[in-house]
């Protein structure tokens, strides 16, 4: 990294808490699969683009040369918030949605026989 001119310790404070949250967040995931487990594997993506995008910036304009101009150094400024947010939107969403009716979850007790709508009756004693 020090090539681009950006020291290790710098990619490693920007890029370790999304890493560490993809690790853990991915390893909950295949623990305990939620209903919309696409959504938060791509929650999780998305924030670890959003935390690389200023590294990926600095290649570009290194590439191109084009890092002199205000327009595109504002694009980017704002770029990278707004992915984070569209991370955080993605789970939100996952969290927020319920799953439709007749669907099953993987993994989530009860839920066999959610699109059922008459009991079967048995002879407990």
């Amino acid at each position: 990294m020090e090539a681009i001119g950006v020291p290790w310790f710098i990619v490693v404070r920007y890029l370790g808490p999304p890493l560490f949250l993809l690790v853990v967040g991915g390893a909950l995931l295949v623990w305990r699969r939620p209903a919309r487990a696409w959504m938060v594997w791509a929650a999780l993506a998305v924030n670890l683009v959003a935390a690389a995008l200023p590294f990926l910036w600095i290649g570009v304009q290194i590439v191109t040369g084009e890092g002199d101009l205000t327009v595109v150094g504002l694009v980017m400024t704002l770029l990278q918030p707004g992915t984070v947010i569209v991370a955080w939107l993605l789970l939100l969403l996952a969290l927020v949605t319920q799953p439709g009716l007749g669907t099953t979850v993987p993994g989530v007790p009860g839920s066999e026989g959610a699109h059922e709508t008459e009991r079967v009756t048995q002879n407990v004693g």
